[in-house]
């Protein structure tokens, strides 16, 4: 077993409770929930030898086998969908190359982001950890900053160096743009909440405390930078597809519309 999707699912999430059970409508009318759209999106990626939706919520459970998906039960404890794949990996006893931490709020994601990140990875063994990052076309970066204006957190931004070693994340919309001074390209960069870890690095990440910016910006990615792991960000293309998290409930009207475009 070489590449292994997990797909983390919780259900008691402060800001939106009962998230991956949430149904969305479909181009034809019908609806489902979004765990299985994400497992779907999933399901779509190559190069993937299995997928499991890694959960400790029956309920979530129980709608992911009724479509079929693979399920590991995790503990109750895991803080974060990082510390979700490292228990369900170690429960599955599988020693796979490379683990993906698929999100299950992002059935938008497009096959060839996950895929990218495969190669990446696959060509440099130095590697322990990449994430895709996307340049925000105006649209998106419109949704940002109106998100962050109301109050609402949207989808996360990231910062690197030359190299595309990570410097930050964040949920605010960064770097600050003077409203005046918006550039063409625009230099921010939506993070795409996938990751691809090797084992090792994925087993280093839980033996490590949490960091106060990681409790602060709520982002599990913080850990490594603070504990000085390097994150390689890899970009990658939308190809005229648009991408975006369910963040909110105000988000589910955007999801539809988008999937009406596919």
């Amino acid at each position: 077993m070489k590449t292994v999707v997990i797909i983390p699912a919780r259900y008691a999430s402060s800001r939106y409770p009962g998230k991956p059970l949430a149904t969305l409508r479909l181009p034809d009318g019908s609806h489902k929930p979004l765990i299985q759209l994400s497992w779907e999106a999933a399901s779509q990626i190559k190069g993937v030898d299995a997928i499991y939706v890694a959960t400790d919520d029956s309920r979530i459970a129980e709608a992911a086998r009724g479509f079929g998906a693979a399920v590991v039960m995790t503990s109750e404890s895991c803080e974060n969908g990082t510390a979700r794949c490292a228990d369900a990996l170690a429960r599955l006893g599988a020693a796979p190359e490379l683990v993906i931490n698929f999100q299950g709020d992002a059935p938008l994601t497009p096959p060839w982001f996950v895929e990218d990140l495969i190669s990446a990875m696959r060509a440099d063994a130095n590697i322990g950890m990449a994430t895709p990052v996307l340049r925000c076309d105006r649209q998106t970066y419109d949704n940002l900053t109106e998100d962050r204006r109301n109050g609402r957190v949207g989808g996360t931004t990231a910062v690197f160096d030359k190299d595309m070693r990570a410097l930050y994340f964040s949920k605010e919309v960064l770097p600050f743009i003077d409203a005046g001074k918006l550039p063409d390209p625009i230099p921010v960069f939506h993070h795409v909440g996938i990751y691809a870890y090797r084992p090792e690095a994925l087993r280093a990440y839980t033996a490590t405390p949490v960091s106060q910016l990681e409790t602060l910006e709520g982002l599990e990615q913080l850990r490594f930078l603070y504990n000085g792991t390097a994150v390689r960000c890899v970009e990658v293309q939308a190809r005229g597809r648009v991408f975006w998290e369910l963040n909110n409930p105000s988000d589910i009207p955007r999801i539809e519309a988008a999937l009406e475009s596919l």
